[in-house]
């Protein structure tokens, strides 16, 4: 687990300051190494960072001021081979091809051993290096074989090529900047900032849909001109022409139409998950369990017991997490775990607000609850935590799913929306609904954010005629069925949102979340079964309750969702100093004229429904990451 960047400009060698500028920009992400590798006039050389290990400094010289067309940086946060052996860049024996990556590959044991039987003699025992022999062995198509969470940046020089490539769904950032000059990337946007070819400047369609759906949805960042790197793909640079070309290695299975057995599916997801888990709780450092009372984290942290006898769970308590809490103890003592709990004041959530905020690299509508988990790790020396984060996507645990057997029969009344003429919220809120067309509009609704029509009132004219509101590029399959609500939910819940949180969340304090309900295998099972057996359109998650039967008590079987936030509009109502940061922040916000004053005001003077809040702490979030990212 690390953090990685790297430029190649086209046309001419640039100053290596701008290396060292990124690497050091996501020193959080590694601090227990640093490697750097540049490439200029037909020539590969290794060096050493100010924050490299002392054997590294004595192996490669430490970085001064130098020209270079390629540059890799690299970040360590050692989880596998703890030695010197696991340093990145990672080069081949004839330094032709050399690796940097971000990540955990969880069946890599296999593949080593499958690449040994191949003739392949491996130096470490790093997951790393089997990558590098596995695109020796296999060139592109090596991406397929990796059965875990990764960000990869391949130089081939042998056959003049560069390439990205990203884990299935997305669970490891790679952020990219194109341009005439040439090409930037880095596991966060942080990063690639601090390079001379990249100017920060607002992506107002990705601002959009940040407001629309409470994230922004891949490919867009709320940067002009930097993407996200889409999951479950690979983009190759020929050095030669810089021609750039985007190619996807897998794509989410169809749902079969062979008849199964529930019995016959609980017993099989329960075989993938108990390998699932076995496979991540491998780690030459302490690894824990973070529960928060639920079934999707309780239920990992059950089955790791038989994998390791002493493994470590905590659950972090909250305002208003209480049941959660008295779950999570019940659920450790049942299966006879080591459990703490981590209590959260409202002094310490409110500690660091602004820094917290500001570390998300676009506007965000909650307070994060993981940045505080992934301290207290870091706190306990723990490197390594299995979070229960997906499950909700992969068995449908969102309770708006279950709303979607009413929409696909209310869709039919869409036609009386330009019927409604009255603007009271009531009617705003009925025309919303009846303006829901398509899959992805429903899932737009489900995410609790503005609606379209308040987007538009809230934008300024001038800026919002430049938006592409129709958002069509981002629509899928549209099947009207759950499973075209699935495509979106492990698209943009999942992909854009959730595992992008925190990937932030954990790294701001150097911990590995890893995610055993995400395995390929897993996932690739879950996606083909029958929708039948996926969705009844009662309970949510029935193939997942049903395997956890056997393992958990039933005050958490029967614990009703619940989000994993602090609530925001507590303290809001409780907190006078949260009231004055957001009015501070309101009205700096006004006087940059891209939003309607009058809209702002409206909304923070008449919050009458429940998530009335949203909006405005998108618009403070906004407001603290223009600081952040625009002022100097």
């Amino acid at each position: 687990m690390c953090g990685i960047s790297g430029y190649y400009s086209f046309h001419k060698s640039i100053s290596s300051t701008n290396i060292l500028e990124m690497n050091q920009a996501v020193k959080h992400r590694g601090p227990d190494d640093e490697g750097l590798w540049l490439y200029d006039a037909g020539q590969g050389i290794s060096f050493s960072g100010k924050d490299s290990t002392p054997k590294i400094k004595e192996q490669f010289p430490v970085l001064q001021d130098r020209s270079s067309e390629i540059a890799l940086g690299f970040r360590r946060l050692s989880i596998i081979d703890l030695s010197e052996k696991g340093h990145q860049p990672m080069l081949s024996e004839n330094e032709q091809i050399i690796i940097t990556f971000n990540g955990e590959i969880y069946n890599f044991k296999k593949l080593r051993k499958e690449l040994e039987s191949l003739g392949h003699f491996l130096h470490s025992n790093s997951d790393t290096e089997v990558i590098l022999k596995a695109y020796q062995e296999w060139g592109n198509s090596a991406f397929a074989k990796l059965d875990g969470m990764f960000a990869i940046c391949i130089v081939d020089l042998s056959s003049q090529k560069l390439i990205l490539a990203r884990d299935r769904v997305g669970m490891k950032p790679l952020f990219y900047h194109q341009s005439k000059d040439g090409l930037v990337w880095g596991s966060e946007i942080k990063a690639l900032l601090k390079n001379e070819f990249v100017k920060p400047e607002i992506n107002w369609n990705g601002v959009y849909t940040n407001f629309l759906f409470q994230t922004t949805l891949a490919s867009q960042t709320c940067f002009q001109n930097i993407l996200s790197l889409e999951p479950a793909s690979f983009m190759t640079i020929d050095l030669k022409d810089q021609k750039i070309t985007k190619e996807k290695f897998w794509t989410l299975p169809s749902p079969s139409t062979k008849n199964i057995s529930e019995e016959e599916a609980v017993r099989k997801i329960d075989e993938l998950l108990s390998e699932s888990i076995a496979e991540q709780l491998y780690a030459d450092v302490p690894v824990a369990v973070m529960m928060s009372g639920g079934i999707d984290s309780t239920l990992i942290a059950s089955k790791s017991k038989p994998f390791n006898p002493n493994i470590n769970t905590y659950t972090i308590s909250y305002p208003f997490s209480e049941e959660e809490v008295k779950n999570a103890s019940l659920a450790a003592r049942h299966f006879g775990v080591s459990h703490e709990i981590k209590e959260v004041s409202d002094e310490e959530a409110l500690e660091q607000l602004k820094e917290n905020i500001q570390h998300f690299e676009e506007p965000y509508s909650s307070f994060e609850v993981l940045i505080n988990a992934a301290k207290y790790a870091h706190d306990k020396n723990f490197k390594v935590v299995l979070s229960g984060n997906g499950a909700d996507e992969l068995f449908g645990g969102y309770s708006h799913t279950l709303k979607l057997n009413r929409w696909l029969l209310m869709r039919n009344f869409n036609f009386v929306r330009p019927f409604i003429f009255t603007k009271d919220k009531f009617s705003q809120r009925v025309k919303n609904y009846f303006s829901q067309d398509n899959m992805f509009d429903f899932f737009r609704q489900s995410q609790i954010s503005m609606m379209p029509l308040e987007a538009k009132a809230l934008i300024q004219p001038d800026i919002y005629s430049k938006i592409d509101s129709k958002l069509s590029k981002y629509h899928a399959s549209e099947a009207k069925s759950y499973s075209g609500y699935f495509e979106y939910d492990m698209k943009y819940s999942l992909s854009s949102h959730h595992v992008f949180r925190d990937d932030l969340s954990a790294m701001k304090y150097s911990v590995e979340f890893r995610y055993p309900y995400l395995s390929n295998s897993l996932i690739n099972y879950v996606a083909s079964l029958p929708e039948n057996i996926r969705f009844n359109g009662i309970k949510n998650k029935p193939l997942l309750r049903k395997t956890a039967e056997k393992y958990l008590p039933e005050e958490v079987l029967n614990m009703p969702k619940k989000g994993f936030s602090f609530p925001v509009h507590y303290f809001i109502k409780n907190e006078k100093k949260v009231r004055d940061f957001i009015v501070e922040n309101l009205e700096s916000l006004k006087k940059r004229n891209f939003f309607n004053a009058a809209v702002i005001d409206g909304w923070w003077n008449h919050q009458e429904h429940e998530y009335d809040w949203v909006k405005i702490w998108q618009l403070v979030t906004f407001e603290l990451w223009y600081q952040k990212y625009f002022e100097k």
